[in-house]
């Protein structure tokens, strides 16, 4: 009840500190949805309280933050501390769990550095993505870039998605409005990055063979 007593103090006085706090809290292991904090501040911006952009900096510094106190706690205290916290009282009460934490660190394996990227746009993985990649000790500087272009990204669609919104609801509809929309921009966002990614790896295959001639 005092954490969401907490939340709602914040909410109800939306700034780019508050955005900032919340999105950090958000990518902790403490349970918080961005939606109900990107969105209605670039709902605000709309209105002329705030700027956008500033929306999507701040929000996306709160990200980099919430990820990366996961990514040294992990990297510190190791796989049996993190499975203990997991499965532990106050794990559950962070709606973690053993099959979760499972899931992200396969996710993580499968996909290497790059699932912090394409982690933080999948809903299951995007809290606890950076927790595997402490757990691998994967580069700290290659952990940070990916995390701010991930976690950017979803706050860009975020504030475009409450931007958009401005116009055709209230306030108290935005919620509702945002999880119809949500699924099918994550589905078209993971396309993208797909096909970036795939290009890439065309080109790298491709650059070789041409300098052979």
């Amino acid at each position: 009840m005092l954490l969401e007593a907490f939340y709602q103090t914040l909410l109800d006085d939306l700034n780019y500190f508050n955005v900032m706090v919340l999105m950090a809290i958000e990518s902790s292991v403490i349970p918080l949805p961005s939606e109900i904090v990107v969105p209605p501040a670039a709902y605000m911006a709309a209105e002329g309280r705030l700027n956008m952009s500033l929306v999507a900096l701040f929000a996306t510094i709160g990200s980099l933050i919430g990820a990366t106190a996961n990514y040294v706690v992990a990297f510190y205290v190791g796989r049996p501390i993190v499975y203990k916290f997991v499965n532990s009282r106050l794990g559950h009460l962070c709606l973690l769990s053993q099959e979760k934490m499972e899931q992200a660190e396969r996710y993580f394996d499968k996909r290497g550095a790059v699932a912090t990227l394409l982690g933080r746009l999948i809903p299951a993985i995007r809290q606890i993505i950076s927790v595997p990649a402490g757990l691998a000790k994967m580069h700290f500087g290659y952990f940070i870039l990916y995390t701010a272009i991930g976690a950017g990204l979803w706050n860009i669609v975020l504030c475009f998605l409450g931007w958009y919104l401005h116009k055709l609801v209230p306030m108290n509809q935005l919620d509702a409005m945002v999880h119809q929309y949500e699924r099918p921009i994550i589905v078209a966002i993971l396309l993208i990055v797909a096909l970036v990614i795939v290009y890439f790896i065309w080109q790298a295959r491709r650059s070789p063979k041409q300098g052979e001639k």
